[in-house]
Order: C-alpha cells, then structure tokens, then sequence
C-alpha cells in the first residue's frame, strides 16, 4: 500500500499542497532512515497529520439554534452507532511514531525540536477532543502495532488525562518558535502563541461545568485558568495580536492580526466548503445547505448592544414588530453576517443586485414560502428560512467559481483568547476586567458606547456578567461551530433541548399594505426596485416535515464510548452516564 504525501519545494507551500509529489511507503510501516534524515520529508509527514486541524464547516453550527435544521434528533446518539465518537488511535500513532523517530534521526537538533515541539502539541490537541467527547482515555505515548491493537489498557482518569495535555503543551511549548511572522515562509505551522492559547483553553475546559457538574462554578480550577488566560491574553497582546479593525476582514483579509492560528488553503489545489455551502442556490452550485433561523436573528443585539425588547433600548421593538423590520437598527454584525429578503447583496459582482426569498418573486434556488397566490410550489421548506449567510463570503467569485474557495480557514483567533479571558475573569470575582474586554469586542462591532461608555452592557453580578459573555459569544461568533460546544461546556444543553426553528416568509405589498400580484412583484424585483419594507413577513417552523423538535438529553454531556470499542477490549469502561462504572467528570 502506498499513500501520497507532499514533498516541499519551500516551508511556505507546506500547507497548501504543491505539484511535486513522492511515493513513499505507508506512514504506517515507512522506512525512518528515510524520511527522518530529509528534513523536506520529515516536514511532509508532519503535513499529513495538520488534518486533524480541520477546514471551513458551513453546516457546523445545525447543532445549536444559529441554522435551521434538526440535527439531534431522539436517539441520534448511542453506545452501538458512530455519532460523535472520537476514537483517534490512528493519529496517534502516527504521532508518536514521529516523537519516537525524529530524536533517532541525524537532523539538525533546532529541526528535531521544532518537529518534536509540533508533535506534542498535536498529540495534546487530539487528546484534548477525545476528553472533551468522552472523559478519560487511555493516554498512549508510545508507538502501537497497527495489527494488534494495544488499547488493551483502561482508561486514564479524566484528571490524569489533563495533566498529560498540560504537560505535553508545555514541553511543546518549551520547543517551539514563539512566535511564527505572519509574513514568513512558516506560517501555517503550530508556534508557542497558538499552543498558549490552546493551553489556556484546555484550562477554562478543566474548570467548566461539564466537568464540575456538583460544584460548577467555584471549584478550585477556575484560579488556575484564570491565571493561564490572563497570561495568554497578555502575552498575546505584547506580541502584537489584535481585534482586526473591522469585523468582516477577520478571515478575508488573511494573516491579520487577529489570526492566532490559520489553515491554510490555496486553490487550486486545496480548496474549502464554504462560498458554495451559504450561497443561494441562484449564485451557486446548488442549494445553500446552511441558513440562519428566526431564533437566532432575534438574538442579535440592537445597535446600543440591548436585547430588541429590553424596555431600556433606544430602539425597543416587541417580537410582532420586529418581524416586520428585523433588519433595521441591529448590531452592526448581523449586517455583515447575514442575508434577508431584499437586501443589496452583490454577489458574483453583480452591482446593484438585491436578494429576494418571496415565492413566486425569487429565483426558485432561493425561494421560501407558502403564498398561494404564487401560483408554485417551494422546494426549499425543508432546508431554507428565508436567511442566507454573508460571513466570510468571497463575493467576487462568479457562479461558476463558487467552488474555487479558497480563505484560509481561520482555528483560533484573538477575540477567543480575550473572550476566554473573559470568561474566567469573571468567574474570579473580577468583573471589571470581563468588562473591559467585552467593550473592546463590541466597540469594535461598532456597537453605541451609549452615555455610560458600556455599550449595553448592564452586568452588575457574577451571573449577569457570564450570561453576557456568552450572548456576546454567541453573536461574534457567529457560523463559526463554538455555540453548540459552549453550551455543553456550561451544561446549558436544556437551552436547545426540545425546541424549534423558525424561518421567515416575505410577501411582496404596495404602500397600503395590499399584496402586489406575483406579477408586478417579480417586475419590480428583477429591476431590484423591491426593498426590504415592500415586504410583510410572517414565521414558518422548519422543517416543514419530518423531525422538528431537538432532542439533546442530559447523558449528552459525555458521550459513550462506542460498544464495539468495549468489545475489542475490556479493560475499557463505559461512561457511567450511558450505563457503565467510569466516571468521566473531575469529581
């Protein structure tokens, strides 16, 4: 068997794939001599395993209420199927084969740190998901026989488990560059910033609810993960990392400042789903597969960064009233977020153009509604809202181009070490310093400072200060897979389980408020004279059939260890939440 891996014409095409390629025998049974004494080679295997890093997700947040569809639905998760299992001995392996390797072979000392450096700290990152999924794990560090697999140990505690990523991010750390330059021909590889970073997210992870179920929120954990925060937020902050100035160049503008760890992608030979995921289906290669809910467009602040009915707005709204102008006066976020019925939306780089979602009026790729008077049918009342996703869009690209997406694919960025930081401020009693960070986030959104200088902000106590922690979260954010992992992290699943989803119907009216026929509402749409007040909206649940209720119960906070696992070795325990004698929380 052979596998194909990169060989690198320079350190910068590392992680964007080149042209020249070498067959070389399996990673799992290739010849060390050879490729740990080829510096080019020991950093090609070292590319194969940056996949476990991951790349753009548009359907990532389905799990929480930021897009429609019902993604736990009864039962999706159990001891015998394969959901949300991570087993990843592979990798593993893989890793420590490196580790094991790399030291024996005749490199330059400075290579075998950097490359040792790097795999430690994937060997902490890939250790890390399995805790987060399941509790303890056998923490193997040594090479394992692909035929026989010798998982035939029990699980490491869940405490012991922390302290080997602690430790394996620290020697990592002690290895690395500090800091890789965003122009140097490096970057894309793991550096000291990114694995403080990580390491200081490990910690806010040790101390959270999901693992203190009895004592979440004054267990002696939260001391050390706000000292490691504060230290990788400032540490961070002196080596020049910062809130991008505006909010939509984060990823678009690759390498800023804001960027603490990237994947990088380069078409055209590594290309990423994303531009063809959101799109409507007009502008792109098919349907869009991932479209913001009614639910979470009410979340959005309004512009002085208060809930739309917080009667101390500037511009409180009840919910009937904001349905019918949902998009005025909001956090300038949402605005750069999302896409609704009748907003400029120049796409392809078409100038002028607006996007319309009214049945009978739009494109039939991007409709949604139920309006007899249409005269059709949608197809799209299973998988549309009336919403599309404007974040991270290259809105350049042509429909014929859709699939040449190519942003790198942003894993870590400031805002999430300053929001950790946040988090565990707050948690220490230190309130002015989780507020002084969430004014930086939202002064950034261009939010209203307001009279106060606190930009909606209202939190006097330790409990008002974490709720707005994670709404703030919850909308910068936004589309990028966290909220579903916060809130199981919190133990706050009850907020998804048992709820639905809503998206929004737009109808085509004249100035009296009658409905236009179909026909003068399609003229004027394709001349984009129609603008968002020509519309009345009403709310339709999705999906129109089948499963409409989430279904998230309370063993979802670890999940099983799969049963086949179990049956291939005994020694390992099952969680004792799904019916097993192992304990998988820190108490």
């Amino acid at each position: 068997m052979k596998k194909i891996i990169y060989m690198l014409i320079g350190a910068g095409s590392l992680f964007a794939s080149c042209n020249d390629v070498l067959d070389i025998e399996d990673l799992t049974s290739y010849d060390p001599d050879q490729v740990w004494n080829d510096a080019n080679l020991a950093n090609a295997y070292m590319a194969n395993i940056y996949e476990l890093f991951g790349n753009w997700s548009t359907t990532a947040e389905q799990r929480s209420e930021q897009l429609i569809g019902i993604h736990f639905y009864p039962d999706r998760i159990t001891i015998s199927n394969g959901e949300y299992k991570s087993w990843d001995y592979n990798r593993i392996r893989l890793i420590n084969q490196a580790i094991q390797d790399v030291s024996a072979g005749s490199l330059d000392q400075s290579v075998k740190d950097n490359i040792i450096g790097q795999a430690l700290f994937m060997r902490a990152y890939a250790y890390f998901q399995m805790v987060m999924y399941h509790g303890g794990v056998p923490y193997v560090t040594v090479p394992q026989d692909r035929y026989e697999d010798d998982l035939y140990v029990p699980r490491n505690s869940t405490a012991e488990c922390f302290e080997f990523i602690l430790a394996d991010l620290d020697e990592a750390i002690a290895k690395l560059p500090e800091q890789i330059e965003k122009s140097a021909g490096d970057y894309g590889k793991i550096d000291g910033m990114f694995a403080l970073a990580f390491k200081a997210k490990v910690r806010l992870y040790m101390a959270s609810p999901q693992f203190h179920p009895s004592d979440p929120w004054d267990n002696a954990h939260w001391q050390d993960a706000y000292e490691i925060n504060k230290q990788a937020y400032e540490t961070l902050l002196a080596n020049g990392y910062a809130l991008a100035e505006n909010y939509e160049d984060i990823a678009l503008v690759e390498r800023g400042p804001e960027v603490v760890f990237a994947v990088i992608n380069a078409y055209p030979n590594k290309v990423a789903v994303w531009d063809h995921g959101v799109r409507p289906g007009s502008e792109s290669r098919g349907a869009a597969n991932a479209c913001p809910t009614w639910e979470y467009v009410k979340m959005f602040p309004m512009k002085d960064g208060k809930a739309f009915d917080d009667p101390s707005s500037a511009y409180y709204k009840t919910e009937d009233e904001l349905l019918q102008s949902y998009w005025e006066d909001r956090d300038p976020r949402f605005e750069k977020s999302v896409v609704w019925n009748g907003k400029l939306y120049e796409v392809s780089g078409k100038t002028g153009r607006r996007q319309y979602t009214a049945l009978g009026v739009a494109h039939e790729l991007d409709d949604f509604g139920v309006n007899p008077r249409a005269g059709v049918n949608s197809t799209n009342l299973d998988r549309y809202s009336g919403f599309f996703i404007v974040k991270n869009s290259l809105l350049r690209l042509t429909q014929e181009e859709v699939q040449q997406y190519d942003v790198d694919f942003v894993l870590m960025r400031f805002a999430e070490v300053m929001l950790n930081y946040a988090e565990t401020a707050n948690e220490m009693g230190r309130l002015d310093e989780a507020l002084a960070i969430l004014k930086q986030i939202r002064q950034r959104a261009a939010i209203e400072p307001g009279a106060d200088g606190n930009y909606g902000i209202t939190a006097t106590s330790r409990a008002a200060m974490r709720e707005a922690i994670l709404a703030e979260r919850n909308i910068e954010f936004c589309f990028e897979g966290h909220r579903f992992w916060d809130l199981r992290r919190l133990r706050m699943l009850e907020r998804l389980d048992g709820t639905t989803k809503h998206g929004v119907e737009a109808i085509a009216v004249a100035e009296d408020g009658t409905e236009l026929s179909i026909t003068e509402a399609r003229t004027k749409a394709s001349a984009y004279a129609l603008q968002e007040d020509d519309f009345k909206y009403s709310l339709l649940q999705v999906p129109l059939s089948g499963v409409r209720v989430n279904s998230l119960p309370e063993t979802y906070y670890f999940f099983p260890i799969q049963e086949s696992v179990i049956d291939r070795n005994p020694n390992i325990e099952q969680n004792n939440n799904w019916g097993g004698p192992f304990n998988p929380t820190l108490e």
